[in-house]
């Protein structure tokens, strides 16, 4: 299945490419949310430890809204989950994980037109829940969707919206490699697992650096790079799909 692959399988350059292109968009959102109103939206430990201080300072009604906020990244994974197993449950045709990608892109297409009509308020300014909550409704909604759709892919391997479980494992793999207990099979099948971690982490950091230049430049239609992003991933698995199905009907 194109874009859907196990971590320690030996697939199509293809697949990869598409798998650290959603890393890129992750690296690049995060940057945004950040830049543009001093939030990392897919910090969820984040959000907690910012309600927890609300909480203690009294304001009641601010930790709860910023505590709601995460909600909305469980929202786009639970969505994004819904969408990729009823592919095998109920049969359906088509590439599984397109109908997430689109909907990413269009969730974040709307934080870029949005945002340059004035909908947040000033670009770079810091967190006004009543402005800017929107915003980070939409980009954590997004965030959760990719990264449950590229969790998906991989077999439940790869995280793209934050890397601290993914260095756990890059660490663990590395020691794992050298390791004088394992076969020759493993020793492979560890490496391009390393490998992958490696490049994943790379990704998110190019796509942070880029989305750096764009926010500083272009302000909220940065989000539109990313937006793109998702709109050709989503067609070229779209596309893939369709062209496997043609060619099991020719099969038969």
């Amino acid at each position: 299945m194109p874009f859907g692959h196990r971590l320690h399988d030996k697939v199509a350059k293809r697949v990869y490419l598409d798998w650290f292109l959603m890393c890129m968009i992750a690296g690049h959102v995060n940057a945004g949310g950040f830049l543009s109103c001093e939030r990392f939206v897919t910090h969820v430990t984040g959000f907690a430890t910012l309600a927890g201080v609300d909480f203690y300072q009294g304001k009641w009604f601010d930790a709860l809204a910023v505590l709601s906020i995460p909600v909305y990244f469980l929202l786009g994974v639970m969505l994004s989950a819904y969408l990729t197993e009823k592919h095998f449950v109920h049969k359906v045709h088509g590439n599984r994980f397109a109908p997430v990608l689109w909907i990413v892109g269009v969730l974040l297409l709307g934080a870029g037109v949005l945002g340059y009509n004035n909908y947040f308020g000033e670009f770079g300014k810091s967190a006004v829940l009543h402005q800017d909550y929107i915003l980070l409704a939409l980009l954590c909604g997004a965030s959760g969707l990719q990264n449950a759709a590229i969790s998906s892919a991989s077999g439940y391997t790869v995280r793209t919206t934050h890397l601290t479980g993914i260095t756990t494992d890059l660490g663990i793999g590395i020691i794992r490699y050298f390791s004088h207990h394992m076969g020759q099979s493993e020793k492979e099948k560890e490496y391009l697992a390393t490998k992958v971690r490696a490049l994943t982490i790379l990704s998110f950091v190019f796509g942070s650096t880029v989305g750096a230049y764009s926010y500083f430049n272009f302000k909220y239609l940065g989000f539109l790079l990313p937006a793109i992003a998702a709109f050709y991933v989503a067609f070229m698995a779209s596309r893939g799909m369709g062209r496997q199905s043609k060619a099991s009907d020719q099969a038969m």
